[in-house]
């Protein structure tokens, strides 16, 4: 019989050392199996929006698993298409692709550009630009995308076509009508948690609608109420073609989503694209039920108000403190040696960069929380 906390022994090790093994969560704290309790700044790296054990989330597993857990898109599911409506009341777009992950949704979206700029008749418009600082995720479509040569070691040759720049400069001149799409975050999560400047979205936006590419907008990480609007592409006042989306959609059950306009969605035909668990009754009826609690407008208000607090608060940690909402970040010395005194401490932060910590708690975080997390780590960013 397998012990209750057995070892990572027979587990791949790409992870590298996990120290901790976590059984149990509640709110904004993890317990470890030592039963020690850990402010939780990770939120699973931006996904359990509403933090853990949260009654909207478990209420809403508990009640599906009763009803109906799978049955796979030969078949419609009622929960599938009130969330499609939902995201594409909230998005202002018009149809809803549904996969399990952010990796996953971005691929979708590299396919769907091309296969429209195909469906045109315009078969040479395949190149894919994508920004200096993006991360889109793992698999060899959304490598192909993220600039971050450490990420390619030992995958090459990548998808073909693919071009991220040295600047945004450069990111301007490589759309051409030649570009299928180009895919921008608002606020680059893994590249630092840096947001980039509306103006230059905006310009990449006009690039975009000049040369007939269309703009893709991934929102994996910002999405689902984290910068303190339901959607991070609302603050800078774009009007992208395409939306990804993942991590909180649906609080820590697998889900990812692209959203698109119609005209675009049409190129994904019967038969073009599809994903065997994607958009199951179990995943949309736990995401509808995250949705329809984050979008509301008082609960988005909190968001950008702790958000605030938090980035105030966070002055007394760092230094170029950033973000939207709830997801900030800070620049410190030596970023790894600061995640690992943090834990020491009792506070989950997370890496992303030689210098750069983020800090993305659960969405229902608290001042109180935000207090909390400076009084741990005031000794912590002393001895950086």
């Amino acid at each position: 019989m397998t012990a209750p906390y057995a070892t990572d022994e027979h587990v791949m090790g790409n992870y590298g050392e996990r120290a901790l093994t976590m059984v149990r969560g509640e709110g904004v704290y993890l317990y470890d199996a030592g039963g020690r309790r850990y402010l939780d700044f990770t939120a699973g790296i931006a996904v359990c929006a509403l933090g853990h054990a949260h009654p909207v989330v478990s209420n809403a597993i508990a009640a599906q698993a009763k009803t109906l857990i799978h049955c796979s898109n030969l078949y419609q599911n009622p929960w599938q298409n009130r969330l499609a409506a939902r995201l594409a009341e909230l998005s202002g777009l018009d149809k809803a692709f549904f996969c399990n992950s952010g990796a996953e949704a971005n691929e979708a979206a590299i396919k769907l550009a091309r296969r429209y700029a195909w469906a045109k008749g315009e078969e040479a418009r395949t190149e894919l630009v994508s920004l200096p600082g993006g991360f889109h995720g793992r698999t060899f479509g959304a490598l192909s995308i993220t600039g971050k040569p450490k990420y390619h070691e030992g995958f090459r040759p990548l998808v073909p076509g693919c071009a991220t720049p040295e600047d945004f400069e450069g990111v301007l001149r490589a759309i051409t009508e030649r570009t299928a799409a180009c895919f921008v975050e608002v606020v680059q999560g893994e590249g630092g948690v840096n947001p980039v400047p509306v103006e230059v979205l905006r310009a990449i936006e006009a690039r975009c609608r000049e040369t007939g590419a269309l703009l893709v907008v991934d929102e994996v990480q910002t999405g689902v109420g984290r910068t303190g609007t339901f959607f991070a592409f609302e603050q800078a006042g774009l009007r992208p073609d395409i939306v990804t989306m993942a991590k909180g959609l649906a609080g820590g059950v697998p889900i990812g989503a692209v959203l698109a306009r119609a005209e675009v969605a049409e190129a994904l035909g019967p038969g073009s694209h599809g994903s065997t668990f994607g958009g199951n009754p179990l995943a949309t009826a736990t995401a509808l039920a995250v949705v329809e609690t984050v979008a509301d407008a008082a609960f988005l208000a909190h968001v950008r108000e702790v958000g605030a607090y938090l980035r105030d608060r966070l002055e007394t940690l760092g230094t170029q403190v950033s973000g939207l909402g709830l997801m900030c970040g800070i620049t410190v010395p030596d970023a790894k040696a600061f995640v690992q005194a943090a834990q020491e401490a009792g506070v989950l932060v997370t890496a992303v960069g030689d210098t750069r910590v983020r800090f993305v708690p659960p969405l229902v975080v608290d001042r109180v929380h935000v207090d909390e997390l400076v009084e741990r780590l005031l000794p912590v960013a002393a001895g950086a």
